[in-house]
């Protein structure tokens, strides 16, 4: 199956011969793509919802993996039971519900070897709620795709610690790597952020002034990542 160069970076974090369960997975696109190519001989496809388990239950179907792909509706983790995957991906939602996903099933921490994250907001609230809730992440990438910015997140459970703003904003390790992705995207935020605030300029009030300090403030921990990232 042909996945998006987001879902095919989610994918490729998974580790051959883990056992999968894709939380909130939509059209089952991961879970079929992970058993089609061998790199899981089962996985669970789980979603809250009645119209994505149908979709995925009938991409499934097409496929002929019925026996290789279980699905079960399910609030993010609660439906999971210990020793049923030893991976976990949760992509394609905001942050504070990959949050939400990740206290609720506290049931979960101790058999998921490893976590796949994708939050599409929020990030550095993500971040620092990993490091709080002792959670490490190993290693994160980046990928544009159809006009849009996106992060994955390999996490186990063990300790870090960030020391600078831009580091929870926008990864200490792609910052130390020099990912392309990361400088193109915080060049465009830049650029963004420079424009509003000329459209700011002259204007008075308190709106207008306070928006512009959140704004230089935004600017300065864009400035802060590029610095660390020559």
């Amino acid at each position: 199956m042909k996945l998006s160069k987001r879902l095919e970076l989610v994918a490729s974090f998974v580790p051959r011969g883990s056992r999968v369960a894709d939380v909130g997975t939509d059209h089952g696109y991961i879970p079929i793509h992970l058993v089609e190519e061998g790199i899981c001989r089962e996985a669970l496809a789980l979603d809250v919802r009645e119209g994505p388990l149908a979709r995925a239950a009938a991409h499934i179907r097409e496929k002929g993996l019925e026996d290789r792909i279980g699905l079960r509706k399910s609030d993010g983790l609660k439906a999971l039971v210990p020793g049923e995957a030893d991976t976990a991906v949760i992509a394609g939602m905001g942050g504070q519900l990959v949050i939400h996903i990740l206290e609720e099933g506290r049931h979960m921490w101790d058999s998921i070897c490893t976590w796949i994250l994708s939050p599409q907001s929020e990030l550095d609230k993500v971040r620092h709620y990993l490091e709080e809730e002792g959670f490490a992440i190993c290693r994160e990438a980046m990928v544009f795709d159809e006009g849009k910015y996106y992060t994955v997140m390999e996490v186990k459970r063990g300790k870090m610690h960030y020391e600078k703003p831009s580091e929870y904003l926008y990864g200490r390790e792609l910052i130390q790597r020099q990912d392309p992705v990361l400088l193109d995207y915080l060049q465009q935020e830049k650029n963004r952020i420079l424009g509003i605030l000329e459209g700011l300029n002259g204007q008075k009030g308190m709106g207008a002034e306070s928006a512009a300090k959140e704004l230089t403030r935004q600017l300065e921990t864009i400035k802060e990542a590029v610095y660390a990232m020559q």
